[in-house]
């Protein structure tokens, strides 16, 4: 008995890729594009952290702004989250005289690239925004 192959299913695999594989590949670059955003915004906010805390053992206000920067640009580069950041820091409870509660707080902002992906739909970036509280110590001089 000779076995005689359907050919009316000739090509159905080829066909089925050809229309899978694109949404295939839209649900990656979703999951690629979700989790560049989860991450970058868990490296913001722990820059956000950082600048707080290294502001808050400065001496002056100058010194806390600058302070504040360098640790926040530090803390991004060794998430590995690529953008030049906003550093906004509120130095105003610097003046508090000693004995008495005061804190500086930090504001990171980060745009993250996501037009590298090709989603559609998705935006060519985001802004990545957070803030963080560090207290200043009351029975230092300031």
């Amino acid at each position: 008995m000779t076995r005689r192959r359907a050919t009316a299913d000739r090509g159905t695999a080829t066909l089925e890729a050809v229309i899978w594989a694109p949404v295939l590949l839209m649900f990656a670059g979703l999951i690629i594009a979700a989790g560049r955003i989860v991450v970058g915004g868990g490296a913001v906010e722990a820059a956000a952290r950082d600048a707080a805390r290294q502001a808050s053992l400065a001496r002056t206000p100058s010194a806390a702004r600058s302070r504040a920067l360098a640790s926040a640009e530090e803390a991004l580069h060794r998430q590995g989250l690529q953008c030049d950041p906003t550093v906004a820091v509120d130095t105003s409870e610097f003046g508090r005289p000693p004995g008495t509660a005061a804190a500086v707080s930090v504001t990171v902002e980060c745009v993250v690239r996501l037009s590298d992906l090709v989603v559609a739909g998705l935006p060519g970036a985001r802004t990545m925004r957070a803030s963080a509280v560090s207290p200043i110590d009351p029975y230092r001089g300031r």
